[in-house]
């Protein structure tokens, strides 16, 4: 019995130290708005491969964790007019995580034909992935 508590007591522990910190992510991820704003697909490619490869994240498991300007990533790159850098967000999130609601009740697609972003290209890209294209 005390064997089977100490290993138990010590995985615990184990799993504990192998989890990363929120902070850790937050610092890695702080200039995330600035390189979509910047439309850096380039950057926000490495960016992104370095969460995964650190974290085991992908954009979808952090996705709604991050707010630029009040907005979500992909609302923000439509804002910015950071084409290649949502189309590259779209194509790395299913479609599923595309047609959740965000904070405001609405999908992106739904804000982005409030908002006169549904024909612009990020808004035809979107699109094509919520039609399997």
């Amino acid at each position: 019995m005390r064997k089977s508590l100490v290993c138990a007591v010590t995985g615990v522990l184990l799993a504990g130290l192998a989890m990363p910190s929120v902070a850790a992510i937050n610092d890695d991820l702080q200039n995330i708005c600035t390189i979509v704003k910047n439309d850096d697909k380039s950057e926000l490619r490495k960016k992104m491969k370095s969460i995964r490869d650190d974290y085991n994240l992908k954009l979808g498991d952090f996705y709604d964790g991050i707010s630029c300007s009040g907005q979500s990533l992909i609302r923000f790159a439509m804002v910015s007019n950071a084409n290649e850098a949502g189309e590259y967000m779209i194509k790395s999130m299913s479609r599923n995580e595309l047609t959740k609601t965000e904070k405001d009740g609405k999908t992106i697609e739904q804000w982005a034909e409030a908002n006169g972003h549904l024909a612009g290209t990020i808004g035809a890209v979107l699109v094509d992935r919520l039609n399997g294209k």
